[in-house]
């Protein structure tokens, strides 16, 4: 089994989440921290259900489409307001304003590297 480049992944579902426009884009580098469930948080806003559903799916097709990688699970699916998509080293939040504001998971982990993706939409 080929080990795959994290970089690579990031990289892609980065394109996963602009593809449909996905907005504020922040990856989280977790890897400095001590008992953390994985290596990166990528954390991104839809606009609607139906917004965070295209997000998730497209995200998806992508890392499966290059890299041949299926994530290890889903949850929040039954009402699309924060889905996390668990590729087991990388887990993304795909949250709507109000929860992703509710819930502040970059100020929960306010130890880790902080990166904004800037986009052009």
């Amino acid at each position: 089994m080929n080990k795959i480049n994290p970089d690579q992944q990031i990289s892609l579902i980065i394109k996963g989440i602009e593809d449909v426009k996905g907005k504020d884009i922040s990856i989280l580098d977790l890897r400095e921290i001590e008992n953390t469930i994985c290596d990166y948080f990528i954390i991104c806003t839809g606009t609607s259900n139906t917004q965070v559903d295209a997000i998730v799916t497209s995200i998806r097709k992508t890392v499966s489409k290059d890299l041949q990688e299926k994530p290890w699970n889903i949850e929040g699916q039954s009402n699309s307001e924060w889905v996390l998509v668990d590729y087991v080293n990388i887990i993304v939040h795909v949250f709507q304003k109000q929860i992703r504001e509710h819930y502040d998971i970059e100020s929960l982990w306010g130890d880790a590297k902080l990166t904004q993706i800037e986009t052009d939409y």
